[in-house]
């Protein structure tokens, strides 16, 4: 079973409980950021097996492979945020730290500021965060990652974030629409092997993977509004359902019609 709280701005919160295998190898787009909160939490990550128990944290960084499941027959049960990076970035900048992402390479800890503050996001899903609160724990959560961090004091690579931005809310708004290189170079006045780079750093992906995840926003919020399969691909910018099943997947770990019984 999965609930999911209302998206804010990008930002989304779940409560998963399953035994087994719950989620097949997939990747986000955004940082994940989780507690354990019963049994023993198990997923493959950078190539290691790693397991979280009640109380303890896990950090994905944006577009790394990984899968779940629970590590006993008691089964499991989690929550989790999920944080589009540029926001991270935005915090930093505004606190004074360089932009560059920060990356946890331990991806299982304990930490009690840090459980403290994702505890409070975390708390009462069924509803909106609001903007004052949802401020807040942003900045604590980005101080979190940033003094977790390997590379928390390393200068960032230097990027056009204004241009970057447009060329973020471009894929955001014709997500729907078919979308060429050059219409993001136009944009950002940069070439195509110039935006890519600075698009990953800034993003945590690469432009088309941003593309694909915001047409799979579409197609979750069709869903969930009852559409089918076919209507939610063809509002969303696939070629087709099969093209939208592949690209849902990879992203989520199970199909678009499991997601939806899930959620049910």
């Amino acid at each position: 079973m999965i609930r999911t709280s209302p998206s804010e701005e990008g930002i989304d919160r779940i409560e998963a409980r399953f035994s087994g295998n719950g989620f097949a190898p997939h990747r986000h787009d955004t940082y994940a950021i989780g507690l354990t909160l019963a049994g023993v939490q198990t997923f493959r990550y950078r190539g290691e097996e790693r397991a979280s128990l009640p109380g303890q944290i896990i950090v994905i960084h944006p577009d790394e492979l990984h899968d779940g499941g629970a590590g006993t027959e008691r089964g499991l049960r989690y929550r989790m945020i999920y944080i589009p990076p540029e926001m991270i970035a935005d915090a930093l900048q505004t606190a004074g730290h360089f932009a560059v992402l920060p990356f946890v390479a331990s991806p299982v800890f304990s930490d009690p500021d840090f459980q403290r503050d994702l505890i409070e996001a975390l708390d009462d899903i069924d509803t909106e965060m609001g903007a004052f609160k949802r401020d807040s724990l942003l900045a604590d959560l980005a101080g979190g990652l940033c003094r977790r961090a390997d590379n928390g004091k390393s200068d960032a690579t230097a990027v056009n974030r204004p241009a970057l931005r447009q060329c973020s809310e471009y894929l955001r708004e014709c997500c729907g629409k078919p979308v060429q290189m050059k219409h993001l170079e136009g944009i950002a006045h940069m070439d195509r092997f110039t935006l890519s780079r600075q698009f990953r750093t800034a993003f945590g992906t690469s432009p088309h993977r941003y593309l694909i995840m915001r047409r799979l926003d579409r197609v979750k919020s069709a869903l969930a509004l009852g559409g089918s399969l076919a209507e939610a691909a063809a509002d969303s910018g696939f070629a087709d359902q099969s093209h939208m099943t592949r690209h849902f997947k990879r992203a989520y770990g199970m199909t678009p019609g499991h997601w939806r019984r899930l959620c049910t």
